[in-house]
């Protein structure tokens, strides 16, 4: 797990010293080696968390000598299979990398080489023969990539930090993006928060020449999978095939690793899966938390540490650690999302990077086999919600802010761009093919908006945020188009989602722990935002320059005075928090990491 930066200019040299700026940003993706490669008007620059290879790995990697350039964020599950193949086409290898196979992947099978490479990654491989620069993400988009489009030229990075540190021009904020974040709890496809900035898609790859982008093309879309007819005895026979294939490929590392375990049906079919693969026990961490009148999965977690001999460590912090991370977790996001379970995944992260490099994590089960409460909801009541809000065949159609929230809060340029903010869901509602159930376009709509836009967003900056890898073996493209074609009737049954994946699971876990009800990360957020913490807040917030740029004052002030232990409106007092934080950040500043622990009024009161 690395992070990658770069700049291609339309004309000129590049200032080395400005490139190696840039990197230093992404020390945290990548802490243990630093190196970059610099031809004329183009540059692109590494740092390296090493996983695999550790003395042999370190990048920019070659081949065709030393034409090729590539550096690389992420791993590639099979490069021992596309090594063996590659080899015995006549290529011949310098490391014993997995990134090295993208190399003579390309050379051998030219621009449908993307099609090869199964695994977490983004990159950008230049020919210098031809002064062309390729840039391509996962088909998931498990790992980021961004584009800045300059006035003389194009940025590109893992994070927006180095794109801040690439750009010359003060940053200017996209009320498109904005607004999605605040109706929607994150942004979508390629708007982000800053104008001219943009995320490459997943699945796609961009060809940029003399500094501007010449081509796009989608290698891997989920509307390609078809919808195919089995019963359980035959998809339970395929999958368990897939999953012992995908399983041993992604535990392929030379350091160790472990598991995030939340108790929930995903993460322990993970640990069951993890404990039969591998010969000694593994190591586990779970999260609770203090002061809350809610129950969290802790016990659960426990217990299956113990069916399964893991080594485990819970964790229980209270509401000031929690707030006191809130900094730390919105600089390492990166891009705004208003997620609570980031904090709680960070300090999973930040407990098992001290021994750690690599962690296991279930993200994908439920879009990919369908667990979400959401895709079981009737067709009275999405008819209704269609009529009410048209175009998403009544999925996704309720925003936070509702009733007379946007009038009391928005200013002009925010209201204005309200009613657009739904169309991420609509337009990926409607690409979907005729033959396709609606439960497979719910199931489409989360996996390209929600899934790599805020629960990856989520899994990524805040793990490498203290530099550890994550590993989601239910993202592999290949469980996807499992999952995606199963027919509705092996997904949901009744009130229950997720029954194919819970019955294949029954021959690993107790039967009533797969059947219990789902919860997941869970943080109180809700229940803490109330006496001295709210009261300063309601001070503090509305004088916020950033707030009062884009919000109204005396609006703010009334979201905050109504606000309630888990009541609505506390959701949206935590996005402005939120926002405000940000601002100090990538608007104010450029990225300047802050402490690890801070409190968030301080930021606020300054």
């Amino acid at each position: 797990m690395c992070g990658i930066t770069g700049l291609y200019l339309e004309k000129g040299t590049i200032d080395p010293i400005k490139l190696d700026g840039a990197a230093q940003t992404l020390t945290h993706r990548g802490p243990d080696n630093s190196d970059s490669f610099v031809d004329g008007s183009f540059g692109m620059a590494h740092t390296r968390l090493s996983i695999i290879d550790l003395s042999g790995g370190d990048q920019p990697l070659f081949a065709r000598n030393k034409e090729l350039i590539l550096i690389a964020n992420g791993e590639i599950y099979n490069f021992i299979e596309l090594r063996r193949d590659l080899a015995k086409r006549g290529h011949h290898f310098a490391t014993r990398s997995d990134s090295e196979v993208i190399l003579h992947a390309y050379v051998q099978y030219g621009k449908d080489f993307l099609r090869v490479l199964h695994g977490m990654f983004a990159f950008a491989l230049y020919d210098k023969t031809d002064r062309r620069l390729i840039l391509a993400r996962d088909r998931l988009g498990i790992k980021p990539l961004f584009l800045a489009h300059l006035p003389d030229g194009v940025a590109f990075a893992s994070e927006i930090k180095a794109l801040r540190y690439l750009d010359s021009a003060p940053p200017q904020i996209d009320p498109n993006g904005l607004i999605e974040y605040l109706q929607n709890q994150f942004s979508s496809g390629r708007t982000t928060l800053l104008k001219g900035y943009e995320r490459l898609l997943p699945g796609e790859a961009v060809c940029i020449e003399q500094g501007q982008v010449r081509e796009r093309w989608r290698y891997w879309s989920p509307l390609e999978i078809k919808p195919v007819t089995m019963d359980f005895q035959e998809a339970r026979d395929a999958f368990d095939q897939l999953m012992e294939t995908v399983m041993r490929q992604h535990m392929r590392s030379d350091v160790p690793f472990g598991l995030f375990l939340s108790g929930g049906v995903d993460s322990s079919i993970l640990l069951a899966l993890l404990s039969r693969y591998k010969d000694e026990p593994i190591r586990t961490f779970s999260v609770g938390f203090c002061d809350t009148r809610l129950a969290d999965e802790l016990p659960q977690a426990e217990r299956l540490a113990m069916h399964f001999g893991s080594r485990h460590t819970a964790i229980r912090p209270d509401a000031e650690a929690i707030f006191h991370s809130l900094p730390y977790t919105v600089w390492a996001a990166d891009e705004l999302m208003r997620d609570y379970a980031s904090l709680p995944t960070a300090i999973l992260a930040e407990a098992a990077a001290k021994e750690l490099k690599v962690v296991f994590s279930g993200e994908g089960g439920d879009e990919v086999f369908a667990g979400y409460g959401r895709y079981r909801s009737s067709i009275l009541e999405r008819w209704i919600k269609g009529i009410i809000a048209p175009g998403s065949g009544g999925f996704r159609t309720r925003g936070t802010l509702r009733g007379r929230w946007p009038q009391r809060l928005l200013k002009p340029e925010l209201l204005n761009c309200l009613s657009a903010a739904r169309t991420p869901f609509v337009d990926a509602w409607q690409a979907t093919p005729a033959d396709w159930s609606n439960l497979q376009r719910m199931q489409y709509v989360d996996l390209i908006t929600a899934l790599p836009d805020n629960l990856l967003v989520k899994l990524d900056r805040m793990l490498m945020g203290w530099s550890l890898e994550g590993r989601v073996p239910f993202l592999d493209h290949r469980v996807v188009e499992f999952g995606l074609g199963l027919p509705d009737h092996l997904k949901v049954s009744g009130r229950h989602g997720k029954a194919f994946l819970k019955r294949w699971a029954a021959q690993y876990l107790p039967e009533d722990h797969l059947f219990g009800p789902k919860r997941g990360f869970y943080v109180p957020i809700g229940e803490w935002i109330r006496g001295r913490f709210l009261s300063v807040l309601a001070e503090v917030l509305p004088r916020n320059a950033a707030i009062r740029t884009w919000f109204r004052p005396e609006g703010v002030t009334r979201l905050i005075r109504t606000c309630r232990p888990s009541g609505p409106n506390s959701r949206m007092v935590w996005a402005l928090l939120q926002f405000a934080i940000w601002h100090h950040f990538f608007i104010d500043g450029i990225g300047q990491r802050p402490p690890v622990k801070l409190d968030p009024l301080e930021i606020l009161d300054k």
